[in-house]
């Protein structure tokens, strides 16, 4: 009986629809079912790489092994009585395509794989949030505050204001002790939006008040007193 041929047997195996004739030869041959199988699993393997980190080169023991397996199948295949070599010989050679295109297809997996850890996105987690609301002097104001964990376990606080006072001086972002015994600036807001990076020597579980004030160019560095929204930080 005539089988598949293994480069088609890949491509089916890589999400190719077979013909209606190739169906129904896989359907009814027990080799070309077992080694479609065979290079699905090695598919499903290389593709559940793509949810991890960076992916290491394959040790040269791993290329050994499937030359070992070729040479085995050829070996195998020289063994046979000679009544059967011919047909020995023809499975010594088709084993030995299906292991090198089992091969093939690993390899473009674990490559596809690789790529894809490059150029997707880094992951940013969300580890806190606060709402913030207006003081009595600035009614009207509100804003938002989120604390994020970058992929490099980089902090960062973004912060959005809504705020109709910015003529009257500059903002300023800052993080606060709960007891307001101690306090930090993270920087100058410019506009509605900013993302600021947190000190690597401060904890926001301790300076859990995200505040913004109304800073004037007095040439103090401290803060003015004159806060315009602020909000404690929720924990996810």
């Amino acid at each position: 009986m005539s089988h598949l041929d293994p480069e088609r047997l890949a491509v089916i195996a890589t999400g190719g629809q077979p013909t209606s004739d190739e169906q129904l030869h896989i359907d009814d041959c027990v080799e070309c079912e077992v080694e479609l199988a065979e290079l699905e699993h090695t598919v499903a393997i290389g593709r559940s790489t793509s949810t991890l980190g960076e992916l290491e080169t394959p040790p040269e023991r791993v290329w050994a092994r499937i030359l070992d397996d070729v040479r085995t199948a050829d070996v195998r295949g020289a063994e046979q009585p000679a009544v059967d070599m011919a047909d020995a010989r023809r499975a010594g050679s088709r084993r030995s395509r299906l292991v090198y295109t089992l091969a093939a297809v690993a390899a473009v997996i674990f490559v596809v794989a690789g790529v894809w850890g490059i150029v997707r996105p880094a992951q940013v987690v969300e580890l806190a949030s606060a709402t913030l609301e207006a003081f009595p002097d600035h009614v009207g104001s509100e804003g938002q505050a989120t604390v994020l964990e970058t992929a490099d376990g980089t902090l960062e606080v973004r912060v959005q204001l809504d705020a109709d006072d910015a003529d009257a001086g500059y903002r300023e972002v800052w993080l606060i002790t709960a007891d307001a015994s101690a306090l930090v600036s993270l920087g100058v807001l410019d506009g509605s939006e900013g993302t600021f990076l947190v000190p690597d020597d401060i904890d926001v579980h301790d300076f859990v008040l995200v505040d913004i004030s109304l800073e004037s160019e007095d040439g103090n560095p401290g803060h003015s007193g004159d806060s315009v929204v602020r909000g404690e930080l929720q924990f996810a």
